[in-house]
């Protein structure tokens, strides 16, 4: 019963304070992570490539793939409330208030403060994502050409170059994502 109430207050939490959007959620689970021992910076990792790779907003399926980890169809349930809870109340009060402060400098303001802080939260979850997969811990020490773990990179390229390529430009995103999976799968098994 405790790990559902923690599960719930951890992603409200995280719900309440993740403007922006789902990538906007991924300091608030890393830190998360970090104090609830549920899952690494490696699993953070997969489940953004999972949570990206699936229909629906990556936010939420996070929260129902760690509800569902930690405590089955429970707490996949309850992760999710949890997480879209904060939204809900907000959305309610502001319907309620904003025909009356529409034209308000200080809402405006508020906005526009929110929007800088929101790109930070984004950026920071991007490089953390970019240095837990491109990079290898603590390698650093040992020799610099086993600093980087090279599949991954050269994979994050090729889609790179691949993506400005005009004709390729055109392919849906799942095309990118079935492909990168396919050539990780065949290195992993290739002992890459």
């Amino acid at each position: 019963m405790m790990v559902y109430l923690r599960l719930i207050y951890e992603f409200f939490k995280t719900g309440l304070f993740a403007v922006g959007g789902g990538l906007a959620t991924i300091p608030f689970l890393r830190d998360m992570g970090t104090s609830t021992g549920w899952f690494t910076d490696a699993d953070l990792t997969t489940m953004i490539a999972v949570s990206e790779s699936t229909p629906g907003p990556m936010g939420v399926n996070m929260a129902t793939y760690v509800g569902y980890h930690i405590g089955g169809i429970p707490g996949a349930i309850l992760a999710t409330l949890g997480l879209i809870t904060p939204s809900i109340i907000v959305i309610l009060l502001i319907a309620g208030f904003l025909a009356r402060f529409r034209d308000s400098k200080l809402v405006d303001s508020a906005f526009r403060g929110l929007r800088p802080a929101s790109t930070a939260l984004i950026a920071a979850a991007g490089l953390s994502v970019a240095k837990n997969v491109l990079l290898r811990a603590g390698a650093a020490r040992e020799s610099f050409s086993l600093l980087f773990n090279w599949p991954s990179l050269l994979l994050a390229l090729a889609v790179f170059v691949l993506m400005r390529v005009k004709p390729l430009r055109k392919l849906h995103p799942i095309v990118y994502i079935g492909a990168s999976a396919l050539i990780g799968a065949v290195l992993r098994l290739g002992g890459a």
